[in-house]
C-alpha cells in the first residue's frame, strides 16, 4: 500500500500518509487510486471528524506524478486524461476539513493536494517549487489551485522560475500558502492538534463552512480549470523532449527564498 490511513477514534482525526519516500512520495497511478479510495471511504466513515495529509519520510511532502507513471491519452487535445485531477478531497466529495502537514519538498503535482486542504502546517525546512516550466510543461492546474492561496505575482514567479528557485517555509507563511511553521518534524503534530480541535466541533457546522468556504472560489477555479486541456496540449513538449531536458537537468543548488 502506498497510503496509509491512521483513525484516531478518540480524537475522531484521521491521518492519511503518503507513504512512497525511496520515490519523494511521487503519485504514480496505484497510489492515486488509493487516494481516491481513502477520500471516499471517510465520506462514509462517522469516527472521523477531520483528516491530516502528509508524507512518509520526512524528505518530502510529495514530488507530484512519477515520472515514471504511463498515463495512456486520446489523440485528440479535446480529451486529456490527467489521474492527479481527482486525487484530492473535493474531487471525492470529502467536505470534513482536511490539514496539510508539509516537510520537505512539496512541488509539481502536489498542488492538487494542496490545493484542496484547507490549510497548510510546514516545517521550517519544507520548500515548495513548480518545476513545469524548466521541463518544456504547461504549469495548468497547480496555477490555478495556488493562484486561489497567494498572490498573483508570487504565485507568478514560483511558476514561471521553474527548479530555479525555492520558496522556503517562511516565505510560504509571509504569502498565506501556509498558516503556520513548526521546528523541522514538528509540522503533523501541529496539524493533528489543530484537527483535533476542529474535530470536536459539531461535524455539520464545520463541513458547512468547508462547503462554503469551497464554494466562494468554485466557479473561478472552474472556468479556469476548462482552459487547461487546450493549454497543455497547446504549450507541453512532447515527452521525449521533456524527458532529454530532464535528464539535463543542472546538479547545481536552487536558490531559496
Amino acid at each position: 500500500m502506498s497510503v496509509r490511513l491512521d483513525v484516531d477514534e478518540d480524537t475522531g482525526v484521521a491521518v492519511v500518509t503518503l507513504a512512497r519516500p525511496e520515490r519523494l512520495n511521487a503519485i504514480d497511478l496505484a497510489t492515486a487510486d488509493e487516494l481516491r479510495s481513502v477520500w471516499r471511504g471517510l465520506r462514509f466513515d462517522d469516527r472521523v471528524r477531520a483528516a491530516v495529509l502528509t508524507g512518509a519520510g520526512g524528505r518530502a511532502f510529495s514530488t507530484g506524478i512519477d515520472r515514471d507513471a504511463v498515463v495512456p491519452q486520446p489523440g485528440s487535445p479535446f480529451m486529456q486524461d490527467d489521474p492527479l485531477l481527482t486525487v484530492g478531497p473535493k474531487a471525492n466529495d470529502l467536505w470534513k476539513p482536511v490539514v496539510a502537514a508539509v516537510e520537505g519538498m512539496a512541488c509539481g503535482g502536489a498542488f492538487y493536494l494542496l490545493g484542496e486542504c484547507e490549510f497548510v502546517v510546514a516545517g521550517a525546512d519544507a520548500v515548495f517549487f513548480d518545476p513545469h516550466t524548466t521541463y518544456g510543461m504547461v504549469s495548468a492546474y497547480e496555477s490555478v489551485l495556488l493562484a486561489q492561496r497567494m498572490p498573483y505575482g508570487e504565485v507568478a514567479r514560483m511558476m514561471l522560475m521553474g527548479t530555479a528557485e525555492r520558496i522556503s517555509a517562511r516565505r510560504a507563511h509571509e504569502v498565506g500558502l501556509v498558516s503556520e511553521v513548526t521546528e523541522a518534524g514538528g509540522a503533523s503534530g501541529a496539524a493533528v492538534a489543530c484537527a483535533a480541535v476542529v474535530a470536536g466541533y459539531p461535524p455539520a457546522g464545520v463541513q458547512g463552512t468547508v462547503r462554503a468556504l469551497w464554494a466562494a472560489k468554485e466557479a473561478a477555479r472552474t472556468t479556469a480549470f476548462a482552459q487547461a486541456p487546450h493549454l497543455i496540449a497547446l504549450g507541453n513538449l512532447p515527452g521525449e523532449e521533456q524527458a532529454e531536458l530532464f535528464g539535463k537537468r543542472s546538479a547545481s543548488r536552487p536558490r531559496v527564498r
